[in-house]
């Protein structure tokens, strides 16, 4: 009689390192393919907040405060509204915007048109192509409080360069600082020459998109140089100039170092007659000077509205310009 053997009653062990591991290797390729790029971008977003976010809210608590150097026991007493209805009757304020608008369309609106032109240029084949594009951008790279220096020298009362050409063709000397209208014609010429170049190489960028046949179709129509710029130039940057125009604003509204290099040794006032003191440097008189320091950040928060004002009407504009085109 045959005997039969015993049935085992005890499961049978599996390997699970196999599965464990695709699991894991599951797990890590999808780690890498949505977590790694966060990764990436941390950084951005941990500066961002230490030198960006913390900022803005820390003046805009300073904003309701009443914080003064010289007024002992005033640190960090809420006022709420305050220095906010004192800003909006402040007309030393009102006269730095004031400044600062006449300043930035003075600079800015002569600085993108040349920008275009120069750019429109650049674009054409000649020799040293290469070289007049890099040097196009070397105002900009330059230190910002050496070119206020030379200026401030170049339109100086008794000795500047431009006094002396002026009196040349028999229109005298011009006291650049001490008026209103030269002080601001001569800011704005400083931003154009600074700006100029690096808006030139954005809108180059922007034609390099543009097909050379359209160039060439109208070079066979007949069509001159202003005629091209006109019609193919102007349109393929359109979107780049509403870039520049918001950038412009934004840098404009942040003016300081041109104004305050543009009279060496003096208070931040901006002239004896505060002629040329923008916002920044008014922010600048009431901390550092005055140790208003809750005031300052109430001028520096309207500085801030003011610019997403200006960036959400130009905005607008883009919108409307885009949808009507």
């Amino acid at each position: 009689m045959a005997v039969l053997a015993p049935v085992s009653t005890v499961p049978e062990r599996r390997d699970t390192a196999p599965a464990t591991a695709d699991r894991w290797s599951r797990l890590r390729h999808k780690f890498d393919v949505s977590g790694t790029p966060y990764l990436y971008i941390a950084p951005f977003f941990l500066v961002f907040a230490v030198f960006g976010l913390f900022p803005l809210l820390y003046t805009g608590w300073m904003a309701v405060t009443q914080w003064n150097r010289d007024v002992p026991g005033s640190d960090h007493t809420f006022v709420g509204w305050g220095n906010f209805v004192r800003l909006a009757h402040d007309d030393y304020f009102w006269n730095a915007l004031r400044n600062t608008a006449a300043i930035g369309v003075l600079g800015t609106v002569p600085q993108l048109l040349l920008a275009m032109w120069i750019a429109h240029l650049l674009q054409r084949r000649m020799r040293g192509r290469t070289l007049l594009r890099m040097g196009v951008l070397l105002p900009n790279i330059t230190s910002v409080a050496a070119v206020g220096v030379i200026f401030a020298q170049l339109f100086g009362r008794d000795f500047g360069l431009i006094n002396w050409v002026l009196s040349l063709v028999g229109l005298g000397k011009v006291d650049w600082q001490a008026g209103t209208w030269q002080s601001w014609l001569a800011l704005a010429v400083m931003m154009t020459w600074r700006w100029t170049g690096y808006n030139s190489l954005l809108y180059l960028a922007a034609l390099q998109a543009v097909s050379e046949d359209l160039y060439e179709a109208a070079d066979l129509d007949g069509a001159g140089q202003f005629q091209k710029f006109r019609t193919i130039t102007v349109p393929a940057l359109r979107p780049t100039i509403i870039f520049s125009v918001i950038m412009s604003t934004i840098g404009t509204i942040q003016l300081f170092t041109e104004p305050l290099m543009f009279n060496p040794g003096q208070s931040p006032t901006g002239g004896d007659s505060r002629q040329f003191q923008t916002l920044a440097m008014y922010v600048y008189e009431q901390f550092w000077t005055h140790g208003k320091y809750a005031y300052a950040a109430t001028v520096s928060w309207a500085m801030f509205m003011i610019i997403v004002l200006a960036v959400g009407v130009n905005y607008l504009l883009s919108r409307r310009i885009r949808s009507s085109s």
